[in-house]
């Protein structure tokens, strides 16, 4: 009886010695095609092969589900592919595993930015401002993209108080200050007047866009003074940042157009038609200043964006 005893024992410890290396193998196989397939996204990713990446991460996440940094990538690569839903979905599930951290908060701050969902975005914004002090200044231009200039000031004096006010966001203070509220006219469709009559009878954005187009493409003079009107009323519109870009350009003032459109970019949102017309406006700008290093760059950036 003790003899049987020692023999299932014995038996059982052998058993239990065979298992141990079996499943160290497994973990380690599972390590190494896990790596394997990571780098493989990775790779992918870097020549713009964004679909074979997904499918390379999506083995990661079955040999290690939930993992913090596939699920990073897979955001990102899904926001490369437009597919900006899907990219949000995965960025919050990443936060789910770490949702302090910074650049997970900051990548789904662009994405939202790209859906236009700028509640969401200044929610997330507000998280890395509260660690990030300095970070609170993209709170401006999410408050403005949103309509709320109330809100855009108010944080703008938080940040004149602190002494973090940049000079794009000085200029921007200026122009908002100067703001001024005007009555709201009856919209009349009157047939006989020009574009600039029509701006002065009712100074609604689509009648400014109308009169700069054509002050644009006529090459005239006034195109300054009134992108600049616009500047004011309407701080948020990139479209007005671009036409006063230009019209300093005409006027061969490099470094105030640089200014501008350095301040207006940052409110272009997934529209690579007016981007690329940025770059192109700001390699002006340097070949004016005799950069030909930068406007270079400028120009290469406007091209890739338009292919």
């Amino acid at each position: 009886m003790i003899l049987s005893f020692f023999f299932l024992l014995f038996s059982f410890f052998l058993n239990a010695q065979d298992s141990i290396p079996a499943a160290v193998n497994i973990a380690e196989k599972n390590n190494i095609e896990f790596q394997q397939y990571f780098f493989k996204a990775l790779s992918d990713k870097a020549i713009f092969n964004y679909q074979k990446a997904i499918q390379s991460l999506e083995k990661c996440n079955r040999i290690l589900p939930n993992n913090k940094a596939v699920l990073f990538e897979l955001s990102k690569n899904y926001e490369k592919l437009g597919r900006n839903p899907e990219a949000l979905t995965y960025i919050d599930l990443a936060l789910k595993e770490e949702p302090n951290n910074v650049w997970l908060l900051e990548h789904k701050v662009f994405i939202l930015r790209k859906l236009a969902n700028f509640n969401d975005a200044i929610i997330a914004q507000q998280k890395i401002a509260a660690a990030y002090p300095k970070k609170k200044q993209l709170l401006v231009f999410l408050h403005l993209q949103n309509k709320d200039v109330t809100s855009a000031k108010k944080v703008l004096a938080e940040l004149k108080e602190a002494k973090l006010l940049n000079a794009r966001l000085r200029s921007i203070e200026r122009k908002i200050n100067i703001q001024k509220t005007t009555e709201t006219q009856p919209k009349k469709v009157i047939e006989s007047l020009d574009a600039k009559s029509l701006f002065e009878k009712e100074k609604s954005f689509i009648n400014l866009k109308t009169l700069l187009d054509k002050l644009a493409d006529d090459n005239d003079s006034d195109l300054l003074k009134y992108s600049e009107q616009g500047l004011t009323l309407f701080p948020a519109q990139p479209f007005v940042y671009l036409m006063s870009g230009r019209a300093f350009n005409n006027n061969k003032d490099y470094k105030k157009a640089l200014e501008t459109l350095q301040n207006g970019i940052d409110f272009v949102i997934d529209n690579n038609k007016i981007e690329a017309k940025f770059y192109l406006e700001m390699s002006k700008a340097y070949q004016g200043l005799n950069n030909v290093k930068k406007a270079n760059s400028y120009k290469n950036k406007a091209e890739k964006i338009l292919k």
